[in-house]
């Protein structure tokens, strides 16, 4: 019996620039299908680059079918009309996920950073490094936006593959876990 493979479409949202990464994971093994950034122009009208935002999202659920769908959350910041145009951006790639059946996964920046380096505080480079040496990727892309989005993949894909994120998965709790997971009590 083969098992299916599961294939994750990370996002890292932004107005002028949106990173994207497909991963797909077969047998245990991590192969990543895509990561680049769709760089929009500030000379355009926002609402024509939520619409470009929007087709990217739904040509890549298209072409690679993905399973999953995992994407940035917005962080904090002081500038509230930057925000808000942060948060339209990952309202579209949402409704597109959303249209195409996928469940929506959000994780914040810090939880994305903790699960790839160990630290909540990493910067791009150092998070970068990291999928560099657990993917043995050599070249690196133009746009840090691109290695953020394959982080939250993978954020995604160690969160599913996690205890509490087998829970989610349908387990009713400590004792349906254990029931289905003999195995493991020791």
């Amino acid at each position: 019996m083969r098992t299916p493979a599961t294939i994750i479409l990370g996002v890292d949202p932004g107005t002028l620039l949106m990173g994207y990464s497909i991963i797909e994971i077969k047998g245990g093994k991590i192969k990543p299908l895509e990561m680049h950034a769709l760089k929009l122009s500030a000379k355009k009208d926002n609402y024509e680059r939520l619409h470009l935002i929007h087709n990217k999202i739904e040509e890549l659920i298209n072409n690679f079918k993905p399973t999953e769908f995992a994407i940035e959350a917005p962080f904090f910041g002081k500038n509230v009309q930057s925000m808000l145009k942060l948060g339209r951006a990952q309202g579209v790639a949402i409704a597109a996920a959303m249209r195409a059946g996928l469940a929506v996964t959000e994780y914040s920046p810090r939880k994305v950073k903790q699960a790839i380096t160990g630290n909540g505080n990493a910067d791009k480079e150092q998070v970068w490094k990291m999928l560099q040496q657990l993917l043995a990727i050599k070249e690196q892309p133009q746009y840090f936006d691109a290695t953020d989005a394959l982080a939250v993949a993978m954020c995604h894909h160690y969160q599913l593959n996690s205890v509490v994120g087998q829970l989610k998965k349908g387990f009713g709790g400590w004792e349906d876990f254990i029931k289905k997971n003999p195995g493991r009590i020791k």
